[in-house]
């Protein structure tokens, strides 16, 4: 996705002595991007009760540390005098029209001219005087510096209950589950990393799950990532947060799932089919009487269905992945490389094709079955004996031909 050109404006000459001497140290007449150390973006939208303090507290701080930097502010369409107050404090304005916390997020760090960048929420819920231990982990060699207020603390009434002891601890453990990230606060809003570095992982989300997507790309790309202890207060807005729980849940969850497919698709079908050819190899000889319950071949039509279903389920789990690396969206995994060695298109094919035939030969031995009972009424459990297994096996031998080429299909830009 291009993102929008950055619309720069910066403070007037007539500012007080503060800003001049600020305006001068962060932003002289458009200086190089290697002239600046840290950019310092945050996202707005409608927060003029809180974007001059972030601003101060932001620019009085690089200032403090010696550090030549920039204030970004990457404004989502603000209608509430954000934008003249960012100006009138010397910050640039990037104007960002897709709407959405990652959209305006990425609009700002596209326009940073710096190497380090600090991002944090306008809402003064994080504290920009406590970006220097940020700014060190940088400096040391890491990629990724995340806040973590679970570890630096949460101020009374600085997030709703159902976000400190449900939405984010799940869905930190569920991060950390799926894609063995050492990160301990998914969603914390206040985080540093290199540009470059960030840049390549080729972010796309436009919402909330930003805050996801860049963790959990930065973990499969093995980016060096390491935590800073983070306060949280609450916000000084007087206004409800733009965050929806169960909207903005749902989209991180709905993320994590898509982006694994091994626990997405992988995982369920291995249990499925598992289950599956348990249960078709214990009543495919006769039914099973198991304490007061027989088991017959209804159930065994149960096992079949499981089968198919999560041998498709697997199949899913491939597809998805390779896609994904063809697309850029995930990195190179070398267990697939090598499993892809030995199985080609050819060998799916042939695979399929003995599967199918095995089924069709299935069906035979049940038409001979029926002929020899003079095509008239069959005893139920014996035809379907024959029948359900050699409807699996058709089945799947299909499944296997047109599988084997979508993954030849896929894998056409690979090669």
């Amino acid at each position: 996705m291009v993102l929008p050109e950055p619309c720069i404006t910066r403070s007037p000459k007539d500012a007080d002595p503060l800003q001049k001497r600020t305006v001068i140290a962060f932003n002289e007449r458009e200086p190089e991007s290697s002239s600046l150390e840290v950019s310092v973006v945050m996202p707005c939208l409608n927060e003029a009760a809180t974007l001059e303090t972030c601003v101060r507290k932001a620019r009085l701080t690089l200032e403090k540390l010696g550090l030549r930097g920039e204030v970004i502010i990457a404004d989502n369409g603000s209608t509430d005098g954000s934008v003249e107050i960012a100006e009138r404090l010397g910050a640039r304005v990037v104007s960002v029209a897709s709407r959405g916390y990652g959209s305006a997020l990425r609009g700002g760090i596209a326009a940073a001219r710096s190497e380090f960048i600090v991002m944090g929420d306008a809402d003064d819920s994080y504290d920009f005087t406590a970006i220097g231990p940020f700014i060190e982990k940088l400096r040391e060699g890491s990629d990724v510096v995340m806040g973590n207020r679970f570890k630096g603390g949460i101020a009374p009434g600085a997030m709703p209950f159902l976000h400190r002891y449900l939405g984010n601890p799940v869905l930190t453990w569920l991060g950390q589950l799926f894609f063995q990230s050492s990160c301990g606060d998914f969603h914390c809003g206040l985080r540093a990393f290199r540009k470059g570095a960030v840049e390549q992982l080729g972010l796309r989300t436009k919402g909330m799950e930003f805050a996801s997507e860049m963790v959990v790309k930065a973990t499969l790309f093995g980016l060096r990532m390491t935590e800073v202890p983070t306060t949280l207060s609450p916000d000084g807005r007087g206004r409800p947060p733009h965050l929806r729980t169960w909207r903005d849940g749902w989209r991180h969850l709905r993320f994590l799932l898509l982006y694994s497919p091994r626990w997405l698709f992988l995982y369920p079908g291995a249990a499925l089919l598992a289950v599956g050819l348990a249960v078709s190899a214990l009543l495919l000889p006769g039914p099973r009487q198991i304490a007061s319950v027989t088991l017959d071949f209804h159930t065994l039509l149960f096992g079949a269905t499981a089968i198919l279903i999560g041998f498709q389920s697997m199949t899913f789990a491939t597809l998805s992945k390779v896609f994904a690396i063809t697309e850029g969206l995930a990195p190179e995994d070398d267990r697939l490389n090598r499993l892809f060695r030995y199985i080609t298109l050819e060998v799916g094919l042939i695979a399929g094709a003995v599967l199918a035939l095995g089924g069709l030969g299935l069906w035979i031995f049940g038409l001979n079955y029926w002929k020899s009972r003079h095509f008239g009424l069959l005893d139920p459990e014996k035809a379907l004996r024959i029948v359900i297994p050699g409807f699996v096996s058709l089945t799947l031998g299909i499944q296997i031909v047109l599988n084997s080429f979508f993954l030849s299909i896929l894998g056409l830009a690979r090669d």
